[in-house]
């Protein structure tokens, strides 16, 4: 039996007693919003995460904070699925959709240079080396905010039509080396198995957006992300002689300017943008022996998952053609990441409306196009999806110098964790068309 399969049988009990008391019917246009008690709880579990990250596959007291607060809701709760994930669920008391709700819950191997007074001082090993552990990404807010919406939808439970599932997902910035995790791996463990969605729903906090703002946009947001080596192999020879063997630096060199073309004239770059990147190359140990091999690794983003198969194609057959025409052999291997995280266009223009409403929506604007990947695509290519951004730098400050997502000086205003508490709440609501 699948680690999710009992959740086809889930009956839910009513909730325990809750700090936030269930709130009366709103109109139609008006969007629920959390209390100020509530707000605050938010804030605390957030420092209170910030304090202790933890890095890919080992969220372990992440885990255990998450399923004992959603357990104490009255949730039915799994843990350890695809590691150290959580995942609750709340029936409501009418008949209505399945909706699913995902935060991450894994931090990075920074050391924190922030002067907050909760700032982290946790260190991890990571590739054989002791590092500090920061939250340089957010998803110390992304847990908090589905903690805060697990409380509130728990206490309108008698309100709610259809169930919610709620995804405490580890590793979504990469499971260490030698393991699997992340959404691909709670998928393959039977997630929407047994217990299927008709939407999921998630969120990223962004310092490149002001507080409280949203950045949406319907179809491809982010961008694939594929990992490529290749080995080119040739035979040493004496410098001087060149004849005497087959250099691989030239015929690496060739491919790397090959690979170019592969962008500029052999994708339909009017269906959407791509970029084909090398970032190591490495060869050779003396000025005058040509070596036996080349090494090269590289990055590939793209926003079509056509286009991005036509690549992975075209990759192996400009390496290996080019090296072949000087003698050498070029071994290709494409590491598949994260694919293209896509926004279903029904699913975004029906719930525009509720980000507008939660927002206001002199706040909510369409977003560019990030070559940045998320592993929420696993999701989404499984079901209708919606991901968002949202903003988290003071309006004081201007977003675009920023410390990015992943800095080690990467600051988040706490105001912004109201915005997408209720967001995720009114999602649910509105979706079942409550």
């Amino acid at each position: 039996m699948s680690k999710i399969s009992a959740f086809a049988k889930l009956t839910v009990a009513c909730c325990a007693t809750l700090a936030v008391a269930p709130m009366p019917l709103l109109a139609a246009d008006e969007p629920v919003r959390i209390s100020a008690e509530l707000e605050q709880q938010v804030i605390e579990w957030r420092r209170d995460l910030h304090q202790h990250p933890e890095l890919s596959n080992r969220e372990f007291r992440t885990a255990k904070v998450v399923a004992e607060h959603l357990r104490e809701l009255g949730l039915e709760v799994q843990t350890e699925v695809a590691h150290t994930g959580v995942v609750g669920i709340l029936k409501g008391a009418k008949p209505g959709p399945v909706v699913a709700l995902r935060a991450d819950m894994d931090a990075l191997p920074v050391t924190e240079k922030t002067d907050v007074p909760f700032k982290s001082t946790a260190t991890a090993e990571y590739r054989g080396e002791e590092v500090g552990v920061m939250h340089a990404c957010g998803h110390d807010m992304h847990v908090a905010m589905l903690m805060g919406a697990a409380e509130q939808l728990a206490a309108m439970q008698s309100e709610l039509a259809g169930t919610v599932m709620f995804i405490f997902q580890p590793a979504e910035e990469g499971a260490p080396k030698g393991e699997e995790g992340g959404a691909e791996l709670m998928l393959e463990q039977g997630l929407f198995t047994d217990l299927k969605p008709d939407a999921v729903f998630g969120i990223h906090v962004w310092s490149a957006g002001t507080t409280g703002h949203i950045g949406y946009r319907s179809g491809p947001l982010m961008a694939s992300s594929d990992r490529f080596e290749i080995n080119v192999k040739g035979r040493q020879t004496h410098g001087s002689r060149p004849w005497g063997g087959v250099d691989p630096i030239v015929a690496a060199a060739q491919i790397i300017n090959n690979t170019q073309t592969i962008i500029s004239r052999q994708v339909d770059i009017t269906k959407a943008p791509a970029v084909v990147s090398f970032g190591i190359v490495e060869g050779g140990v003396r000025n005058n022996i040509i070596p036996d091999e080349v090494y090269l690794e590289g990055t590939i983003r793209n926003f079509d998952m056509d286009n991005r198969a036509q690549i992975f194609e075209n990759l192996k057959t400009t390496a290996e053609h080019t090296a072949a025409s000087s003698g050498a052999e070029a071994h290709v291997h494409i590491d598949e990441g994260y694919p293209v995280t896509i926004n279903n266009p029904e699913l975004t223009a029906q719930m525009l409306p509720t980000i507008e409403q939660v927002a206001g929506a002199d706040k909510v604007k369409v977003n560019p196009l990030v070559t940045g990947a998320e592993d929420f695509s696993f999701y989404a290519l499984e079901v209708p999806g919606l991901f968002v951004f949202l903003g988290i730098t003071p309006e004081d400050q201007d977003p675009a110098t920023a410390p990015s997502n992943h800095s080690p000086y990467f600051y988040a205003d706490e105001d912004a964790l109201k915005v997408g508490t209720e967001l995720y709440v009114n999602w649910v609501f509105d979706y079942a068309g409550e």
